[in-house]
């Protein structure tokens, strides 16, 4: 288990460095002037080439590289060259609300999805069975942003139920703004995680160890949540786990279209006003979450399965 967790960490650590070493190849290669951006068009030769010297632009790339991971090994990740904030407090000034619109929308996907995923495998080919797989490729099919759009028109502007834009103030008004956002966001992973479900419980009602629950008289609902659903479940863990680098793109997005902070919004700006140090930051940050949440998933697999255990 400790050999298992040692090899994640260093495998973790190589993947944050390589995601960061080609997003600042990438990021150099965009065209544009930095300093012309910020400084505006009346900005003389002399204010462009002091900025690039204060922002590290005017030094080879490598040694541009080699200054970033020598900060981060310090904790540093630089200033942000607007308010000249450390980027780590701008950073983790957003990131709460990226990661709780993404729980609230994985959440109740989840919490809808596994009934429906259970229901239609016991039910297999009835017609909610058919009518749930319907609704599922629909709602895969169906991108977040346009979710997000016609959510937007429909219950914030044409019926005014729900807020439109912002996260609110107190936690009773930011959970009432996080109903349209998380709905963009989760309301693909209703189908695709209830069809993931259903595939696997299927697979599962046919082992020998649920035949015997049966013999014994067992329920069927019992059955399924005691002995069934916690092999069933497995796929959908390891899917969560890969899928947060999907959430956050998605959330990218959303955050764009109700206007909310976060990380998601936060590198959009930072992207189009060439703010190096912010992108940097945002991607980090990013990697870091990516590659912990596989991580997670992992483990838990390994708890709810002991047989995995043995490979760990």
């Amino acid at each position: 288990m400790w050999i298992y967790l040692l090899k994640r960490i260093v495998l973790a650590i190589a993947i944050i460095a390589i995601a960061v070493a080609l997003l600042f190849l990438m990021i150099r290669a965009v065209p544009g002037d930095p300093a012309a951006i910020l400084l505006g068009p009346r900005a003389t030769p002399e204010m462009k080439a002091l900025l690039h010297q204060e922002m590290g632009l005017d030094k080879p790339l490598v040694v541009q590289i080699a200054t970033f991971f020598g900060g981060l090994l310090h904790g540093d990740l630089g200033f942000d060259v607007f308010s000249r904030k450390p980027v780590a407090d701008i950073v983790f000034e957003q990131l709460p609300y990226t990661i709780e619109l993404i729980l609230v929308s994985i959440f109740w996907a989840v919490v809808m999805a596994v009934p429906l995923g259970c229901y239609s495998a016991m039910r297999r080919n009835s017609v909610i069975d058919q009518v749930v797989g319907v609704m599922a490729v629909a709602t895969i099919a169906i991108p977040s942003f346009v979710v997000a759009v016609f959510a937007l028109l429909i219950f914030a502007v044409t019926l005014r139920w729900l807020p439109a834009i912002g996260a609110g103030n107190g936690f009773w008004d930011g959970l009432i703004h996080l109903i349209l956002p998380g709905f963009a966001i989760g309301v693909g992973w209703v189908g695709y995680i209830s069809r993931l479900v259903r595939a696997s419980m299927l697979e599962v009602l046919g082992e020998n160890h649920v035949r015997m629950a049966r013999s014994f008289g067992i329920s069927e609902w019992r059955i399924v949540a005691r002995y069934a659903l916690p092999l069933a479940i497995l796929p959908t863990v390891t899917i969560l786990g890969v899928g947060i680098a999907w959430l956050l793109s998605s959330a990218v997005f959303i955050e764009v279209v109700f206007a909310r902070p976060g990380i998601g919004a936060l590198i959009v700006n930072a992207v189009n006003t060439r703010n190096y140090p912010i992108v940097m930051g945002v991607v980090l940050v990013s990697t870091f979450l990516i590659v912990s949440a596989t991580t997670l998933s992992d483990l838990v697999n390994a708890f709810l399965d002991p047989r995995t255990r043995e490979k760990l």
